[in-house]
């Protein structure tokens, strides 16, 4: 017995894998007890199963499979699904509704909907069948659909979905991963969805590498740490320079009206007192005047009469 790989080494078709007591699997073939890879990609073993997880290729179905579908037509009690890949699949309405349900099936489902579905069976001739009655299989509304090579899923699931749930705990986000190739994403925060873009793509491109899940950690981590950090920066800033704007304009505003206004109103309200004092004033001078000469006039009355008596 012998094993010609070391793990998660890339090989290409027609190279020798193993040889002895092993059994062939996905992506190998067994020719005269030696075992070969019949694709590029990924040689794992597990236990003594030999198999290769292909780098790229198209979706070729398999029973169970979660998918993301797009429906494409509605035929009677029947929804054309596009699922990717060569083969067009087909979801009837017992399948996805429960009885009795309107002859026109397009109001619970209709052209352009998302689905998450599974494959129920698979025949090539006719094409995948799918099911939506299991859990979590249903509408899929908002968000968007990312296209990915299918032959990287396994890599972005991670084992036991670790790589997937750690960039939906970093983010916060929704998301689903089917089999086929595509994954969708929803999210209210456009800078958290351009982080999952860039974390999705940043595996597809490094699948074949070592230490992923570590890289991919730290820097979802420091990416969402200057998201942090730079949002409560950024208001404050934003708030202060229009404050200052709003008082330049105050200020203009209010100079302006004070110039021009000023000379007007003045000199009116300061003209109707000058005249009301003078017409006032006047009649108040000339009736003073006589007033004041009777004054003396009986001041020098009251002492000529005391001269006399004193006389």
């Amino acid at each position: 017995m012998a094993v010609y790989f070391q793990k998660r080494e890339v090989v290409v078709p027609g190279q020798l894998l193993a040889e002895g007591r092993y059994r062939p699997s996905f992506g190998t073939y067994d020719e005269g007890g030696k075992i070969y890879s019949s694709l590029m990609g990924l040689a794992e073993l597990k236990g003594n199963t030999v198999k290769v997880v292909a780098l790229d290729g198209v979706y070729i179905p398999k029973e169970g499979d979660l998918v993301i579908g797009i429906i494409k037509l509605v035929a009677g009690n029947n929804w054309k699904v596009d699922i990717g890949g060569p083969y067009g699949a087909s979801l009837h309405a017992n399948n996805a509704l429960r009885r009795p349900y309107s002859d026109d099936i397009s109001e619970y489902m209709d052209m352009g909907d998302v689905i998450s579905a599974e494959v129920s069976a698979f025949d090539r001739q006719s094409g995948p069948f799918l099911s939506m009655k299991g859990r979590g299989l249903e509408v899929l509304e908002g968000g968007m659909v990312l296209e990915v090579s299918p032959a990287k899923i396994p890599r972005i699931i991670g084992r036991r979905g670790s790589m997937i749930n750690m960039i939906n705990d970093h983010l916060r986000i929704d998301s689903v991963v089917g089999q086929n190739g595509r994954i969708w994403i929803k999210t209210s925060d456009v800078e958290k969805l351009r982080l999952a873009i860039k974390a999705f793509r940043m595996v597809e491109a490094q699948a074949h590498t070592s230490n992923l899940t570590d890289r991919i950690n730290k820097m979802l981590a420091e990416e969402v740490a200057k998201l942090n950090s730079s949002e409560p920066s950024e208001e404050p800033s934003a708030e202060v320079e229009t404050v200052d704007e709003e008082e330049f304009i105050e200020a203009d505003t209010v100079s302006e009206p004070e110039i021009s206004e000023a000379p007007e109103s003045e000199p009116k309200s300061e003209a109707e007192p000058e005249v009301e004092v003078v017409e006032i004033e006047e009649p108040v001078e000339e009736e003073s005047k006589p007033e004041a000469s009777t004054d003396v006039e009986i001041e020098s009355e009251d002492k000529s009469e005391k001269e006399e008596v004193n006389e």
